[in-house]
């Protein structure tokens, strides 16, 4: 059957040493029971073996494609960027080298995006650390709710690896690759393209299940405290006040979902 570029979900994972962990992530992508994608991979100059374990999948099946990178970027948000310039269908899904997927989720969010007649989607998530520990009971039906601007300044609520969304809001809302926003650039993009295309709709369902790692950048609460003031700081109309209070209800928003409901 031919697909067309509109039907058709381009998934832009960025990799970095991640040999280890890849493989489990790609084959989450395999077990879609949505077909039509295509999945870039954007290597950011691994000095480990995660290009030829990219290279063994793509061997085999053709919708996966494997980027090398000539020089290192130091942060995501570049590869994210090259991706999406090298996508061939009209939609965009991200999805972190170590992150795995519920094998319905494309096929769940493109059902919910096709209804609700939106260009913007992502949904809830949940921690791990043991991937053989995970389980994928079947989902029947979903619900969803609406992520506004202001919820999103408030605390961030959309998860990267599990946002599919108009590849023409990608084009129009690339992420910043200025190293002072590594770490921050996906929250940073998703405000931008809220404040200017409406909601996003969030499928109440865990359908990305997010790696937990030791050291990891994310996991820093003073690093990730200060990227986010910056981030108001210098977002247009946003006041030195209002930048404190949103980092303060991002903090304590992220206390209660990561540390208590272990997810979001």
């Amino acid at each position: 059957m031919n697909v067309t570029s509109a039907e058709r979900v381009s998934i832009i994972t960025p990799s970095y040493n991640a040999e280890k962990l890849i493989g489990r992530t790609i084959q989450s992508v395999l077990d879609q029971t949505f077909s039509a994608w295509e999945m870039i991979v954007v290597d950011d100059c691994s000095t480990d073996g995660t290009r030829e374990v990219v290279q063994g999948y793509a061997s085999k099946d053709p919708r996966i494609k494997l980027v090398a990178l000539p020089q290192n970027k130091g942060a995501p948000a570049a590869p994210r960027n090259v991706g999406v310039s090298q996508a061939t269908g009209d939609w965009i899904a991200f999805l972190d080298a170590d992150d795995i997927w519920h094998p319905q989720k494309l096929e769940l969010q493109m059902l919910a995006l096709k209804r609700e007649g939106a260009a913007f989607s992502c949904s809830q998530m949940k921690d791990f650390t043991d991937d053989r520990l995970l389980e994928f009971p079947p989902v029947e039906e979903v619900g969803y709710e609406r992520v506004s601007f202001c919820k999103q300044q408030w605390k961030g609520r959309i998860p990267t690896s599990s946002v599919v969304l108009n590849r023409a809001l990608m084009l129009k809302f690339p992420f910043n690759e200025d190293i002072r926003y590594k770490a921050v650039e996906d929250y940073h993009c998703w405000l931008r393209i809220l404040q200017s295309t409406g909601d996003s709709i969030k499928l109440r369902y865990p359908l990305l299940s997010y790696r937990r790692i030791v050291g990891q950048i994310s996991g820093s609460k003073k690093y990730m405290l200060e990227r986010m003031y910056m981030v108001h700081r210098e977002y247009p109309g946003t006041s030195p006040l209002k930048a404190v209070i949103f980092t303060l209800t991002h903090a304590l928003g992220g206390f209660y979902y990561r540390i208590l409901r272990k997810g979001l």
